[in-house]
């Protein structure tokens, strides 16, 4: 649980530190740095850190992790990241208002609340369908094999 705690917030404090940057060096939420850029930098970010956490958990376990245990490890942390975004990106309109929002721009006609409640539900359904992937790929590749030798 500890490992799925620390790679999900970083992942997280990580898409936090661009969000806030990127808003700041670019104010214009159609450019290219927010669509294409954040998306980007958000999976590699996903990707590298989930990695991350399986190593993690085979340096705790002393053992490499089978399959399933890897694949927990990996949804846990994109369930914490999923989470931890969720509820930045909540505070963000709080205390910012809409202008961030990149789908506001693109549709001025459908309310606030449906463009934030669609941005919510891409965030946390898209984690952790992305994560599942990860993880899964992740552990195939770095889980224990059984030896073909009785």
């Amino acid at each position: 649980m500890r490992i799925s705690l620390k790679f999900g917030l970083l992942i997280a404090l990580g898409v936090m530190a661009w969000v806030v940057v990127a808003h700041i060096l670019f104010p214009n939420p159609q450019s290219k740095v927010h669509s294409l850029g954040a998306v980007t930098f958000f999976n590699l970010l996903h990707f590298s850190m989930i990695y991350l956490g399986i190593k993690a958990l085979e340096r705790q376990s002393g053992d490499r992790p089978t399959f399933k245990e890897g694949l927990k490890t990996g949804i846990a942390i994109s369930l914490v990241y999923a989470v931890s975004a969720a509820l930045f990106f909540v505070a963000v309109l709080v205390f910012v208002g809409p202008k961030w929002m990149e789908g506001e721009a693109a549709n001025p006609e459908l309310p606030v609340a449906m463009v934030a409640l669609r941005a919510f539900a891409g965030l946390v359904i898209g984690t952790m369908v992305f994560g599942l992937v990860y993880s899964t790929l992740i552990s195939f590749m770095l889980a224990k094999r059984l030896s073909n030798e009785r």
